[in-house]
């Protein structure tokens, strides 16, 4: 469970994330982990230094998606740096299975503890800058003749847990053709830090990812 003190930790840092107003997947749950010490992360394949002068603890958002424009299944990543003064020192998002830096020159897009960070059409890579997207091959057509391209994937974390066949595979692509759309490269803000439902712990959310992926496959 996630304790009071961490809830309030995370929605006070919780980064201000920025929507294609096309897009039509938003995030469902968003899995907490607040580690004050140096350790690996829970959700992502990387270590997280905690044990360094400027740093007192650091706040990991695994934020889940029921479905990317290419397929069901969806992790998303920000890690946010908290100084021992309890400013930001430091954020870093997740970008198509890497990370990045998510503070621009001058930590412009930082307004008090909350980062701005944008969130890239159907697939929701985390950028500070929207242009980052535009350039990577197939922004545009992603979200057109290649939605539900990859039907069911699923992380390392849940080999031998969730399973993928070619009936669903086609079920999840068919589905999502039906939710092509063009970027508008313009964004708006989505706030949610308020929403207490949308934050647990990333123990609950880990469990909760099956039966969510077993309750759309009996949907769609």
């Amino acid at each position: 469970m996630l304790s009071d003190a961490d809830r309030l930790l995370a929605a006070r840092y919780a980064p201000c994330l920025l929507f294609d107003p096309c897009e039509p997947f938003f995030p469902v749950r968003f899995g907490i982990t607040v580690l004050r010490q140096e350790g690996d992360s829970p959700s992502f394949r990387r270590r997280l230094i905690v044990n360094r002068p400027d740093v007192e603890a650091v706040v990991e958002y695994a934020i889940y998606y029921d479905y990317d424009i290419q397929h069901l299944y969806d992790l998303e990543h920000v890690w946010v740096y908290i100084a021992r003064n309890g400013e930001v020192a430091d954020v870093e998002v997740s970008f198509h299975g890497k990370y990045l830096k998510g503070l621009l020159r001058g930590r412009t897009n930082l307004s008090g503890t909350r980062a701005a960070l944008y969130v890239q059409p159907g697939k929701h890579a985390l950028s500070p800058l929207p242009e980052l997207f535009e350039l990577l091959p197939g922004f545009v057509s992603c979200t057109q003749e290649e939605a539900g391209a990859d039907g069911l994937i699923y992380g390392d974390f849940y080999s031998g847990v969730l399973a993928a066949d070619e009936d669903i595979d086609s079920r999840v692509r068919r589905y999502l053709q039906t939710f092509r759309f063009t970027p508008s490269l313009f964004y708006q803000s989505w706030d949610y830090a308020d929403r207490e439902d949308l934050f647990v712990s990333w123990s609950q959310l880990f469990a909760e990812i099956p039966e969510r992926i077993g309750r759309e496959l009996e949907r769609i």
